[in-house]
């Protein structure tokens, strides 16, 4: 299956809404720690002499880490990209990286840690900061629209709902999720979700009021953000804390999930043997994953071995 040794750890990668052969990975110098980052752009389509591979396409420096980082859903050419200066920074993939990032955003006090543009209204995108706040921006302005507080810790993830244009959901380090929308003046429900840190969390693509929720404590819950007294499902198979949590866009109930326990797991929180499949392929800390729009079942994970993998659900991601 198609891999791409990146220049540095892995922390996000994401497909393209636009094109289905395109994807985005943003990666960071000794673990986001200290040092530099790169924001990539590879192509799925192209095969190197070794069989099918991801060939890159564009590499553009940062002069820190970056975290996360997301497409926008109205140009097929524009991201966005969450730093460790507490910047957010927009490219341009036809520019080349002397003229790129094309716009810097720098409000955010501490570390942006996530990103996630907005699906259905398209002209908004979200960044969730280590200073305890959420800010929403369009990328046409040079300032924030927003900054929504409330949380009491880092704000490690934001996911807009994949129906409802103005709401959106927030995991923080306080251990709560919140949901919010913009047209309120405050978080409209407040979810003490885990225990421990909440790291991840993602909206059903076909139920609009289910939410899954990624923890330290190894555990993904499933809320029905209705009736959020007790999750509808709780999903144990990770060794250790849950970074990153996706459902499907394709196949109702489904959902992805990364780990510190280095293996990417996929779910049906409806059945009763919820695991679906166990995936070992990484070597080191599983940082980011993402499920094609375009082509169903398409996967692909990043981690802190420096791989990025591309694969269809069901098959081993190893495999030539």
């Amino acid at each position: 299956m198609p891999s791409f040794k990146a220049p540095a750890p892995g922390f996000s990668v994401r497909f393209s809404p636009f094109h289905e052969h395109r994807l985005l990975a943003a990666t960071s110098q000794h673990f986001g720690l200290v040092g530099n980052g790169h924001l990539l752009v590879l192509d799925l389509s192209a095969a190197g002499p070794g069989g099918p591979g991801l060939t890159p396409l564009f590499s553009f420096p940062t002069s820190d880490a970056l975290f996360d980082c997301a497409w926008s859903e109205s140009h097929d050419s524009l991201c966005a990209a969450a730093s460790g200066d507490g910047s957010v920074r927009l490219f341009d993939v036809t520019l080349p990286p002397a003229q790129n990032p094309v716009r810097l955003l720098r409000e955010h006090a501490r570390e942006v840690h996530g990103i996630d543009w907005n699906p259905v209204r398209r002209d908004a995108f979200l960044s969730a900061s280590w200073d305890d706040t959420l800010k929403l921006w369009s990328p046409d302005r040079p300032a924030s629209v927003r900054t929504f507080r409330g949380h009491e810790y880092c704000v490690y993830a934001a996911a807009w709902s994949a129906r409802h244009p103005d709401v959106f959901a927030s995991a923080s380090g306080d251990h709560t999720a919140r949901v919010w929308d913009v047209r309120e003046p405050g978080a409209t429900l407040v979810i003490p979700a885990h225990e421990h840190e909440v790291l991840s969390l993602d909206w059903d693509k076909y139920d609009p009021s289910i939410l899954a929720t990624g923890s330290v404590d190894k555990s993904i819950r499933i809320w029905d953000v209705r009736s959020p007294q007790a999750p509808l499902a709780q999903l144990a198979g990770h060794g250790y804390a849950v970074k990153r949590v996706k459902f499907s866009p394709h196949r109702q109930g489904m959902l992805m999930s990364c780990s510190y326990d280095m293996t990417v797991c996929m779910w049906d929180y409806r059945k009763e043997d919820a695991l679906l499949q166990r995936y070992g392929h990484h070597t080191e800390f599983v940082a980011g994953i993402d499920m094609s729009v375009l082509t169903d079942g398409l996967l692909a994970s990043t981690g802190w071995d420096e791989m990025i993998y591309v694969w269809p659900f069901g098959s081993d991601p190893r495999a030539m």
